[in-house]
């Protein structure tokens, strides 16, 4: 049952300077639209950790404080 459920798993590698968008949390009851936007970003790839958080900065260059996790995360193509 492991074996059929790693099959279909896909890895996600992200490494410094990758553009990503990151998942945009719904909180409230404002915007739980079916409208509303559903990824934020791109923002830059600065840092990634080995269990899975991963540091982010602005197009700017600004830094986010937080770290975020890599499955709220996907690459985005321009």
């Amino acid at each position: 049952m492991a074996q059929a459920f790693n099959a279909k798993v896909h890895h996600r590698e992200f490494r410094p300077d990758d553009l990503v968008l990151r998942k945009v949390l719904h909180i409230g009851p404002d915007s739980k639209s079916k409208f509303a936007y559903k990824y934020d970003g791109p923002f830059i790839v600065k840092e990634t950790f080995s269990g899975g958080a991963i540091i982010l900065k602005n197009m700017d260059g600004n830094e986010n404080a937080l770290p975020v996790n890599a499955d709220a995360l996907k690459k985005y193509y321009p």
